[in-house]
């Protein structure tokens, strides 16, 4: 068993990539222990009340997609959201419309879809799209967002796990328009350069009880991005991996509520202060 976690451990090392922690994620995704903590998703009977999916150019590639939700009223305000390892499911449609809804409709919403229309619904499928997903593409995907949502808006980011890296990913394409990056148990990003472009503030959620997002990478995380001039908030909670996705039969409602309630707070003296 060692043997065949080392090797394609040892392939992906040798890629290339643009997601400094996309080598980490693929070869995690293929590990047993992080396929059982990630349980099939419920049964969601959902049709959302709001919102349609778009599509964008991508550069050098096939249209991007997404789930939009407009605001209620013009504004410069824009949340995207960036799904976990099963793909842009009904759950995530309806945490955006959640999120939408608590920020009082004041913010366009887009839920970007990394895996090209791909979504799981069971451990052994999501490993896969997970492991294979290609991160220039991801990235051409985001690029491609940003081009569509324009250079005239303030924008906010905010994932699960896998999302929660992209998220971070995500925060640094969008430069000088970033408002706020929110990370929900993602792999910390290592590379002080690229922590030294960030433009905006950083609060990141975890579960104390987490095998796989060690607490010191989290906390050497917070050290790189303190010392540049933007600030870094972590909250721990005694909760599992994934503990904030509703899917998941581990589901931690209350320690979700407590989490929810400190990145509303951070999201919304963002949108005021801009």
């Amino acid at each position: 068993m060692a043997f065949v976690l080392l090797l394609p451990f040892l392939i992906l090392k040798a890629q290339k990539s643009c997601c400094p922690k996309q080598s980490e994620m693929q070869t995690l995704a293929m590990q047993t222990d992080f396929k059982a903590a990630h349980l099939a998703p419920l049964p969601l009977n959902y049709s959302p009340e709001k919102g349609k999916m778009i599509s964008f150019p991508v550069k050098k590639g096939k249209e991007g997609h997404a789930f939009y939700l407009p605001a209620d009223k013009e504004t410069d305000k824009v949340l995207i959201v960036f799904h976990e390892w099963w793909g842009l499911n009904d759950y995530i449609k309806k945490a955006s419309i959640n999120w939408q809804n608590l920020l009082d409709n004041n913010v366009e919403v887009y839920a970007v879809d990394l895996y090209d229309g791909n979504v799981a619904t069971e451990p052994n499928e999501a490993s896969k799209l997970m492991s294979q997903l290609d991160s220039k593409r991801a990235e051409a995907i985001i690029r491609g967002l940003l081009q569509k949502i324009g250079k005239n808006k303030k924008i906010a980011t905010l994932g699960w796990c896998m999302g929660g890296t992209w998220s971070f990913t995500g925060t640094l394409a969008a430069g000088n328009q970033a408002l706020g990056c929110v990370m929900y148990y993602g792999f910390p990003e290592e590379d002080e350069t690229k922590i030294n472009s960030l433009k905006t503030d950083v609060i990141y959620i975890w579960g104390s009880k987490d095998k796989f997002i060690k607490k010191e990478n989290v906390e050497a995380f917070g050290k790189k991005i303190s010392n540049t001039h933007y600030k870094f908030e972590m909250h721990s909670f005694d909760a599992d991996h994934a503990f904030a996705n509703p899917s998941n039969p581990k589901y931690d409602i209350k320690a979700e509520n407590e989490a929810q309630e400190l990145v509303l707070t951070f999201l919304k003296n963002k949108l005021r202060n801009k």
